[in-house]
């Protein structure tokens, strides 16, 4: 059941909340989590990693101890952990909150995280490395270009999904077409685990709002010791050409260690590339019509954003629910 039907049961509760990097969202799904019995989820591909604090702005200790959180710090930087699996992992924590009556809260600006636990993810054949390099080695030859065509001409739907630039994503849609004849489109149609009972909200500001809480954001980062972080993530070993090394700030840092430019140059960098993903993420989630969009500047306060949300899901949860999961003074 999407946002149209009717009343949402118990044991279908779940409130989803997503928008771009520096929105608020955390902020918002902790207000929440404090107004009714809720936790939260994370669907932050980056927040899943160990000793990577600063640069995911992971929430603070002190808030991790007061609400609970999921799917933080599951892995060390070095080990691997993709969509399915965070998917595989968000809907049995989902599964068990609404057993104990309480309201998940899954939040987070990683779309294809968001996917996997609500819709589901189709997993597909294993990885074929011998392929994945031939098809690395031709976008170094001809450009990143080449594929993302090769792409459009046997899945032009999957391509559309796709920036032009996801390298990664590119290589996998062209390696299950290699290795199963049919295009990573139509697996993605034919997979049928959607959860139902969700209602989504979305979060968004105006541009010269959110980029200013970007460079904001950044600069907090860097006072709170991101370049310390990531000299500390190499002097351990970490390599610098791991997924989770590749992070946004992560990158860039290590440029201005290798002395590939200055301090000033990573720091830009680290905010105009944090500025296209949230226009990435705002692309990904505008395409989803079940999502509620909140704009939070029309709200003086954080309280009064979460006063809205829970007018939606008093409008969306049987009476039951709201009895059993809103906190008494709010209801």
């Amino acid at each position: 059941m999407g946002l149209k039907g009717g009343d949402l049961r118990v044991m279908d509760a779940l409130l989803v909340i997503v928008g771009p990097t520096a929105v608020g969202k955390t902020e918002v799904a902790v207000n929440l989590a404090r107004r009714v019995k809720g936790e939260v989820i994370s669907a932050d591909s980056r927040q899943i990693y160990r000793e990577m604090d600063i640069g995911t702005a992971k929430p603070s200790e002190r808030i991790r101890k007061e609400i609970p959180h999921h799917l933080i710090d599951v892995v060390f930087p070095d080990e691997v952990f993709n969509a399915a699996e965070f998917g595989v992992r968000a809907r049995s924590i989902i599964k068990r909150l609404q057993k104990e009556r309480k309201l998940p809260i899954l939040v987070g600006g990683s779309g294809l995280y968001i996917r996997a636990a609500v819709d589901g993810l189709f997993v597909g054949p294993g990885a074929d490395w011998e392929l994945r390099e031939r098809l690395k080695e031709k976008a170094r030859r001809e450009g990143n270009e080449s594929l993302y065509r090769d792409l459009k001409r046997i899945d032009p739907e999957a391509a559309s999904r796709i920036h032009p630039n996801d390298q990664r994503r590119i290589i996998r849609a062209l390696e299950v077409y290699e290795l199963t004849g049919k295009k990573i489109s139509s697996y993605q149609k034919e997979c049928s685990a959607r959860l139902s009972g969700v209602v989504m909200i979305g979060l968004e500001r105006k541009r010269e709002s959110l980029y200013r809480l970007i460079n904001e954001r950044v600069d907090r980062m860097i006072g709170q010791g991101l370049i310390e972080e990531v000299k500390s993530l190499l002097d351990k070993g970490y390599s610098e050409d791991l997924p989770s090394m590749q992070g946004l700030g992560y990158r860039q840092i290590i440029g201005y260690l290798k002395g590939d430019y200055s301090k000033e140059e990573a720091i830009r960098l680290i905010k105009r590339d944090t500025r296209r993903f949230a226009r990435r993420q705002l692309n990904w989630f505008k395409k989803d019509d079940r999502i509620i969009w909140l704009n939070m500047e029309e709200y003086s306060s954080v309280g009064k954003v979460s006063c809205k949300i829970l007018e939606i899901l008093k409008k969306r949860l049987s009476k039951e629910t709201v009895a059993q999961v809103f906190r008494p003074a709010i209801i």
